[in-house]
């Protein structure tokens, strides 16, 4: 395996960058971490629901990093109309919209009932028909109250280790409804999800189009459940789960097959908010060193080959990335050397802990 793989213009599919102070701060390390394109999330405070909400934030995005590309969402809500979306549609303001179950995580208050989505129906409708993309978080809300009655149904008991697999019957009957409408699966962090995605695709007849997809994040190739209790830097919504889940989803990311791609879903915090003793802030931030947490994992598998696919091909094609619609014409390509991932990043009071802070890492990247 050469020492230098180009990996073309890499895009990542799911990007918090969060506004004000911690928006400086981390915006400009999207280019830092290798990625051109990064696909924004809407889960500010309010929510992004108005296309002049988008533009403004768009616009503070590209001052921060001027050479990066943001790809924007609205945040699904009842604040959204089929008339609105079909506007910001026209206008190429939004490329999806994405869709947080009601407490489930970070700024997930304003989020839907994952149990009923018949309401947005017209809004889909009018999805399907402009090519944008239903970006799911994919899991039902825990249980709040413990019931320990006679009549109590312990399958509806749900947690943070079930939600996902819990909420998959909603994806199938999703797509089940709009065969044509673009969904992604995101931050799929079970042997379940993947599963549901090959499923999915095995019906779909190869000619036809990818309509269903899964985005795999850097971190969730190194954790399991062991790793994040008793560790907040490494708690994130959803949580890593077991051995056999990181197994799948590596298998996944690996695998060459055109519906897994990257979405990295780093989310920093203050470091602040992940070193109280309760009320931890969900979110692993990865993004300074995104593709060379990936290589790792790529190279351990002899798989470095495929991360090509991953970072780049196959979730540019899903989304219809063009060349021409990057800021920067320059393509990233990784290089064998060792990097040292910095304990904190900031400075005064507004620091973030990376993702595996103090590791050495065998990858970089130039850009070319």
């Amino acid at each position: 395996m050469s020492d230098k793989i180009e990996l073309g213009n890499a895009s990542d599919f799911h990007v918090h960058l969060r506004d004000g102070a911690m928006m400086e701060l981390v915006a400009p390390t999207v280019r830092e971490g290798g990625v051109s394109l990064a696909y924004i999330m809407p889960n500010l405070v309010p929510p992004i629901t108005t296309i002049e909400r988008v533009n403004e934030y768009k616009a503070a995005l590209q001052k921060a990093a001027p050479e990066t590309t943001f790809w924007m969402t609205f945040y699904l809500s009842r604040d959204l109309t089929p008339e609105l979306v079909e506007k910001a549609a026209k206008e190429k303001a939004i490329r999806g919209i994405k869709c947080y179950p009601a407490g489930v995580t970070t700024n997930s208050s304003a989020g839907v009932d994952p149990n009923d989505f018949s309401d947005f129906y017209p809004i889909f409708e009018v999805m399907e028909k402009y090519g944008l993309v239903l970006n799911l978080h994919g899991e039902k809300p825990s249980t709040k109250i413990a019931n320990d009655t006679d009549n109590h149904d312990d399958s509806e008991d749900i947690h943070v280790l079930n939600a996902e697999p819990k909420f998959l019957p909603a994806l199938f009957k999703l797509h089940q409804d709009f065969p044509k409408l673009k969904i992604v699966l995101e931050h799929c962090t079970t042997k379940a999800a993947i599963e549901a995605i090959d499923e999915i695709n095995a019906s779909r007849n190869p000619q036809d189009p990818i309509t269903v997809a899964a985005s795999i994040t850097a971190h969730h190739l190194y954790l399991t459940i062991d790793s994040w209790a008793g560790n907040p830097i490494n708690f994130c919504k959803p949580v890593a789960k077991l051995p056999s889940d990181k197994r799948a989803l590596v298998d996944a990311a690996v695998s060459g097959k055109p519906y897994f791609f990257f979405g990295s879903d780093s989310a920093p915090h203050p470091l602040s908010g992940k070193a109280r003793h309760v009320g931890v802030c969900a979110g692993v931030y990865t993004q300074s060193h995104s593709l060379s947490y990936l290589a790792e994992v790529f190279d351990q598998k002899n798989a470095l080959d495929k991360l090509k696919g991953f970072v780049s091909d196959f979730g540019n094609a899903f989304y219809g990335v063009k060349k021409e619609d990057l800021k920067s014409q320059q393509q990233v390509v990784l290089v064998k050397k060792e990097t040292t991932v910095p304990e904190l990043i900031g400075e005064g009071e507004l620091v973030v802990a990376p993702f595996m802070p103090g590791e050495k890492l065998s990858w970089g990247f130039e850009w070319v």
